[in-house]
């Protein structure tokens, strides 16, 4: 009988030691992929909406056990290195807080126990403006455990705004969340995906903790807390191939990214930054800019990286995208937009 307990002891012991390192593998991220979303099934706007078969493929894939569904908080701690997730760790948000979020995507996220962060703008809600949600829409989502994030009062193009006017859409916004929802928001979502240095400031002196572009990449603290990136979701660019290389992409750790404001000054910009040892390997990077912009990419050295640009950005918005094959027929991934004047 000794020899039974005995045995029985290494079994359990074993079992234990293996669960214990099984974690530790597993909990080894610190990084997330960001999915953005706006209106759904709303064939009207095609550049904001995703078609509801695409949204229904989107979910069922996310369902698969490798995926890690996890909320803002959760991707937030990774990235600060506070505790760690499973690799392929997906966060779900939507900007805007239009209608269909409420009548279409929220039963199914529900149903489904998926967590999600909204953004919302706080003007349309006050006016009641036809295909939005309501006040009291938006505290059912918060009373059933919805992260709600703040997209100002009014949505503007934020880098255009003076100082007071910046601080007026973020103070009056913050403003209408404590009356309504009762909290201000501690994440942010720049409309656009527009912001300068000012702006970047001014979010962080109003308290939030971390704020999303809508830049493509994987959220990473080596772009800092305040400029995070994420996956925007629509009829063109939401196909199951496109959603399979975000879900399953890795970060592309960087320092001394150059331009550092993105609201540029110099059309084309000299765009560089410096791979993180801790990339291995080091593979070849491609980077393509928008518009079909021809982009000569080089490398300097082992880490350094510089793209050059054919042809100026045209007014508005310009982006650059840069991937790097890693294991698993897996990409890593950075992404970049920019403000033209």
């Amino acid at each position: 009988m000794r020899y039974f307990f005995v045995f029985l002891f290494f079994i359990i012991s074993t079992i234990s030691f293996a669960q214990d390192n099984n974690t530790k593998e597993v909990l080894k991220a610190n990084y997330a992929s960001v999915i953005m979303y706006h209106r759904f099934g709303d064939s009207r706007f095609p550049s904001t909406n995703i078609k509801k078969e695409q949204f229904l493929e989107h979910i069922t894939e996310l369902l698969k056990p490798k995926y890690n569904l996890i909320n803002i908080e959760k991707a937030l701690n990774a990235i600060n290195n506070t505790s760690l997730v499973k690799d392929r760790s997906v966060v779900i948000t939507i900007d805007d807080a239009y209608s269909s979020v409420f009548n279409y995507a929220w039963p199914i996220f529900k149903k489904h126990n998926i967590p999600f962060t909204l953004f919302v703008s706080t003007d349309v809600i006050d006016n009641n403006t036809p295909g939005y949600m309501s006040w009291e829409q938006i505290r059912i989502l918060r009373d059933n455990g919805v992260t709600i994030g703040s997209q100002t009062k009014s949505h503007p193009h934020m880098f255009r705004l003076d100082k007071q006017n910046i601080i007026n859409e973020l103070s009056i916004s913050n403003e209408r969340f404590v009356n309504e929802i009762g909290s201000k928001p501690r994440i942010f979502a720049y409309p656009y995906g527009e912001y300068n240095l000012e702006v970047l400031e001014q979010v962080k002196l109003h308290g939030f903790k971390a704020a999303f572009g809508q830049h493509s990449g994987i959220a990473h603290k080596s772009l800092g807390l305040f400029e995070l990136p994420r996956f925007a979701m629509n009829e063109k660019y939401g196909g199951m191939e496109r959603f399979l290389l975000a879900v399953n992409a890795l970060p592309m750790p960087i320092s001394d990214l150059s331009p550092k404001n993105p609201l540029i000054s110099k059309n084309p910009p000299y765009y560089g930054f410096t791979l993180s040892n801790s990339i291995e390997p080091k593979n070849a990077i491609r980077c393509f800019a928008s518009n079909g912009i021809k982009s000569d990419t080089k490398r300097l050295g082992k880490n350094r990286i510089e793209v050059r640009l054919s042809n100026a950005f045209s007014k508005g918005r310009g982006r650059i995208n840069c991937t790097m094959a890693a294991e698993d027929n897996r990409w890593r991934w950075l992404g970049r937009q920019f403000i033209i004047k």
